[in-house]
């Protein structure tokens, strides 16, 4: 259930996001923003553990700040495989990228200390 509402919420404050990001970011729908969040939800599961095992080393020499290339890079990807989303370079999808977590994680972090 908390992934579920955990998704219900990042699909929203992407779909948010994508209208105040315009035309840099742009999402066809809600729908496609749930669709785009399970997806990133996914990689993020499957996929950023592998990456970020074999890139160990230039994370640390870098003090963990390459773990936001991977996550722009896990981004890009999933609005790839998503139709009806276009994302206008890496800037934009660390921007992206960036809000998403931040305002998705705090709003969930509001709802568990309402309860």
């Amino acid at each position: 259930m908390k992934f579920l509402i955990r998704l219900l919420v990042t699909a929203a404050v992407a779909y948010g996001l994508s209208m105040i990001l315009s035309p840099h970011i742009q999402i066809d729908s809600y729908g496609t923003a749930l669709v785009f969040c399970l997806v990133l939800a996914f990689l993020n599961a499957i996929l950023r553990p592998i990456l970020v095992l074999l890139t160990l080393p230039i994370t640390v020499l870098t003090l963990g700040i390459f773990l936001l290339v991977i996550n722009v890079l896990l981004v890009i990807l999933a609005g790839h495989l998503v139709d009806g989303i276009h994302i206008q370079g890496f800037l934009w999808a660390f921007v992206f990228g960036v809000l998403l977590s931040l305002i998705s994680s705090t709003l969930v972090r509001l709802d568990k200390k309402l309860q």
